[in-house]
């Protein structure tokens, strides 16, 4: 008889910043028995996030200055790694994004058929609308994707979203410590994955924009489309040898 295949452990890490009135929806979507642990870092809320996730019994994390998006997650995935994570999935506590979906991911990954699994609010343009996307972030999101798919050589649904899900062996090759602080981290994060040959995939996921839920302004994504093409930039000069460039240097 065959030995029984042995579950991988299941880390989901909520990078956290004033997410008191929505962590606790967000938690309770997570299905029964889909992760092993959740682990919240919480990047120096001014609200109750930290009291609230106590509360439900996570583990917490408090960084002692404000280090960014970015840096928020690096912060999640040491933790995630050394708590002996083999998939880690990134979940917003704002409750944009369905944790309902977390056994979908991991189960791609620990089949094997990806290494990296996104979800993907942009189905259709109707539900992203509807779900309360704005439309010049509709637009950036499509025109940015068709031209990262390209670049890469990938055909994602969006390459903009928060909801991941990462092997362990994704996580301990890319060099993600190198990556920016800021918002950027996300697209970078891809990029790498792309570049050292890690196989990606993402599955339909709702759109959720409403007033708790955390977006950054159009100033800030006019910034952060700019960083994700200069990103590309910086591939392809690696890439031809033109300009070594850390970010793809695997750890």
């Amino acid at each position: 008889m065959a030995a029984a295949a042995i579950k991988p452990k299941v880390v989901v890490v909520m990078p956290a910043y004033n997410a008191e009135k929505t962590l606790a929806r967000t938690v309770a979507d997570i299905p029964e028995g889909s992760v092993d642990a959740i682990i919240l870092v919480d990047d120096r809320s001014k609200d109750q996030t930290v009291a609230v996730a106590r509360q439900l019994g996570l583990r917490v994390i408090q960084h002692d200055s404000n280090q960014g998006y970015g840096g928020n997650q690096k912060t999640c995935y040491r933790e995630a790694l050394a708590a002996g994570a083999d998939i880690v999935v990134m979940i917003h506590p704002d409750y944009q994004y369905d944790a309902r979906l977390v056994p979908y991911l991991t189960g791609i990954i620990s089949g094997g058929i990806c290494d990296v699994v996104l979800g993907n609010r942009i189905r259709t343009r109707q539900e992203a609308l509807g779900g309360g996307m704005p439309f010049y972030k509709y637009l950036s999101n499509r025109l940015l994707t068709v031209i990262e798919n390209l670049a890469m050589g990938q055909n994602l649904g969006e390459w903009h979203s928060g909801l991941r899900a990462y092997s362990r062996k994704v996580l301990e090759t890319i060099p993600w410590e190198q990556n920016s602080n800021d918002f950027v981290f996300d697209c970078e994060f891809l990029v790498q994955a792309a570049a050292l040959g890690f196989r990606l995939g993402d599955i339909p996921a709702p759109a959720r924009y409403f007033e708790e839920a955390s977006s950054i302004n159009f100033q800030r994504s006019l910034r952060y489309g700019l960083e994700s093409l200069n990103t590309l930039i910086r591939y392809y000069l690696h890439r031809l040898k033109i300009c070594r460039c850390p970010l793809f240097v695997p750890r």
